[in-house]
């Protein structure tokens, strides 16, 4: 399984790749400053609950990107939403955010085997990608009203297709708005892009590989731990989990405010769930979507893992396939 997740050896944290974005560094890439009362007070909450500076996990604030290389996507979903996406997006947006579709622009459309969000065609999706205005040197800043957990799958995608230069937003459009920095109402219509997608630059769990997993190594499930012990399920078939799964609700991942909590808490947090013993960590969740989340918070820790996109709506739709419930893997 090794081969899935790049895991170094030993169990030692591979190189970390920046993950997130601050807000205050996104902020002046765009040639904003936040109010001074704003930042004093954000200031000091980060001094009550957040290491001082960004730490690890988050792209320093410079070399900063050309104003006409820097690009930002509003991923408005949540699994259970009753509004459109877009009508709040067109309500307010961080300025310049073009919009992007869960369900057409982020998944495919495959039978129920494949899950509800099953990775987009690789050809289809590089079509996305340059309609959404994207090149190839640009640097990309994605986020939601959700704390990540949906914008996450189009950070995982972009750089599964080969873009190296994109970053979650910590805190999403709630850590924008607290920041009293400014929203854009409308719609923003990008003039089409050039970039050139590489599929399959991100470790992939299929059905089989998830079912392994757990005898080789660590998976993950993200869902709420309700959802895993089986006492409901709101969307899928079945009521469950895959056999030998551990419990990892993704939103123990954020802090009250929704940001990632600093890179050496999720490490623990990791390590108390056996991380540190696996050879090899997988992750899913309902979709696909919030196991995205899981895996960038992995990252920000410095533990490589792998996603499996048809997460539980694909395994309970496949006939024959186990399923435990309660709280014992």
């Amino acid at each position: 399984m090794d081969r899935l997740t790049g895991q170094a050896p030993s169990g030692h944290p591979a190189p970390r790749t920046p993950v997130l974005v601050d807000v205050a560094v996104l902020a002046a890439w765009q040639g904003r400053s936040r109010p001074a009362a704003a930042q004093n007070e954000q200031d000091g909450q980060a001094g009550q609950d957040r290491p001082e500076g960004p730490g690890r996990g988050f792209v320093a604030a410079a070399p900063a990107p050309a104003a006409d290389t820097l690009k930002v996507l509003d991923v408005r979903w949540t699994a259970l939403g009753a509004v459109d996406g877009h009508e709040e997006y067109l309500r307010g947006h961080v300025p310049g955010a073009v919009y992007v579709s869960m369900n057409s622009q982020l998944a495919g459309h495959d039978g129920p085997r494949e899950g509800r969000h099953p990775l987009p065609h690789p050809a289809r999706f590089g079509d996305t990608v340059r309609m959404l205005g994207l090149n190839d040197e640009d640097t990309v800043v994605v986020y939601d009203d959700a704390h990540g957990t949906s914008a996450a799958r189009a950070w995982w995608l972009l750089r599964h297709a080969g873009m190296e230069s994109v970053y979650l937003l910590d805190g999403g459009l709630s850590a924008w708005r607290q920041a009293n920095l400014p929203l854009q109402a409308g719609d923003v219509i990008p003039r089409p892009g050039t970039a050139r997608t590489t599929w399959g630059q991100m470790p992939v769990l299929g059905l089989q590989d998830a079912a392994e997993l757990p005898d080789q190594g660590l998976l993950l499930d993200a869902r709420t731990a309700e959802r895993y012990r089986g006492e409901s399920e709101p969307l899928d078939p079945r009521a469950g989990h895959i056999p030998g799964a551990v419990s990892a609700p993704t939103l123990d991942n954020v802090d009250h405010t929704g940001r990632f909590r600093p890179a050496d808490e999720l490490r623990e947090r990791f390590r108390q769930l056996g991380a540190h013993r696996a050879g090899a960590v997988g992750a899913y969740c309902g979709s696909g979507v919030s196991a995205a989340h899981e895996i960038a918070a992995l990252h920000v820790a410095g533990i490589p893992a792998a996603l499996y996109p048809g997460s539980w709506s694909a395994w309970s739709n496949t006939p024959g396939r186990p399923v435990a419930t309660g709280e014992r893997p």
